[in-house]
């Protein structure tokens, strides 16, 4: 099973990337195919690992799929919405892992981290504001 996903996955990414254009229904389907099969090779990995790195490693997945589902839509049907979306799930993808990586720390320096990653979400959110679209 892993296998098959690999290869569908490397066919896909060989495929999409050759692709300059808006995507037609059948590539944005293949494209779409791609991204869940890369997300569920990613929480395999993460399901050999323990505690927190495990945490951790789920948040980067997850946050790794919606970015790419969101520029994935971007491709097919180019919109300032879309655009949009693509910078608010990087923002919220970046806090998310941020944050989990804080519960590694003790006492002040997890409150510390957690401050800068509410900070750089605020900043993220900010700029994404200031986007003209």
């Amino acid at each position: 099973m892993k296998k098959h996903l690999l290869m569908l996955a490397i066919a896909s990414t060989c495929f999409v990337a050759g692709q300059a254009s808006a995507l037609t229904q059948d590539e944005y389907k293949v494209a779409k195919e791609k991204i869940e099969a890369d997300y569920k090779v990613a929480k395999a990995q993460c399901d050999t690992l323990k505690d927190n790195a495990k945490d951790v490693c789920d948040k980067e997945a997850k946050g790794r799929e919606n970015v790419a589902k969101a520029e994935l839509e971007q491709q097919y049907k180019p919109s300032p919405a879309h655009a949009r979306n693509v910078a608010e799930e990087k923002v919220k993808a970046n806090y998310e892992v941020a944050k989990e990586k804080c519960d590694d720390l003790k006492s002040d320096a997890k409150s510390a981290c957690e401050k800068q990653a509410k900070a750089d979400e605020a900043k993220g959110k900010a700029d994404i504001k200031a986007m003209k679209m």
